[in-house]
């Protein structure tokens, strides 16, 4: 029987976490897996906190991922890669888009971004795999495929062959925006095969 995983997509409103967990739901079903999602909105719309579940395994009852039990995170933004961090097992990896994205209560003034994010989730030990997303969404051709390079960046880190990756590409992106996820794809695969081993 093949262990449960769990897998956290965590990020803000705007940002294509539900894209990411549709390919990512589509790989996993490819190959066989029981695999129950959800998503939890904050104010979605206006750039507040949005999380994802994917639970996957032989039979899994609830998509919830409880504390310490993430085999995975994609983080979308440093905030929220510190808001979720405590959902990490020891040995899981959290991937993160090195980015700040501003949430209203700092847009507003009400509070302080804070600093050292990025040191302070080190210092906690966590296995962190950090990347400019952004900047190889923009070389790919659009900002918006940051969740794209993100999982790419998974990709490389699974034992799912690429071309499985590919195939739920083809099933999930417009074909008027599939060549350039394809590229944003490859950015994020590469970055991980190359900076990983």
């Amino acid at each position: 029987m093949r262990e449960t995983k769990g897998i956290m997509i965590v990020g803000v409103g705007g940002q294509g976490t539900l894209l990411a967990s549709r390919i990512l739901g589509h790989v996993l079903m490819g190959e066989g897996y029981d695999v129950k999602m959800s998503e939890v909105h904050g104010m979605s719309q206006r750039g507040g906190s949005v999380v994802t579940y994917v639970k996957y395994g032989d039979r899994v009852a609830s998509p919830l991922v409880d504390e310490g039990e993430a085999d995975y995170i994609l983080a979308f933004e440093r905030l929220e890669a510190a808001r979720w961090l405590s959902y990490l097992k020891k040995d899981g990896k959290l991937i993160l888009n090195d980015q700040r994205i501003s949430p209203m209560p700092v847009i507003t003034g009400a509070m302080e971004y804070p600093e050292n994010i990025v040191e302070k989730i080190e210092s906690r030990g966590a296995n962190l795999i950090s990347c400019d997303a952004l900047a190889m969404a923009l070389e790919a051709g659009n900002a918006k495929s940051v969740n794209v390079v993100l999982i790419g960046v998974l990709s490389a880190l699974t034992e799912f062959p690429e071309d499985i990756w590919q195939k739920a590409l083809e099933a999930c992106v417009k074909p008027k925006f599939l060549e350039l996820n394809k590229k944003a794809f490859a950015f994020g695969r590469d970055y991980a095969l190359k900076n990983l081993k």
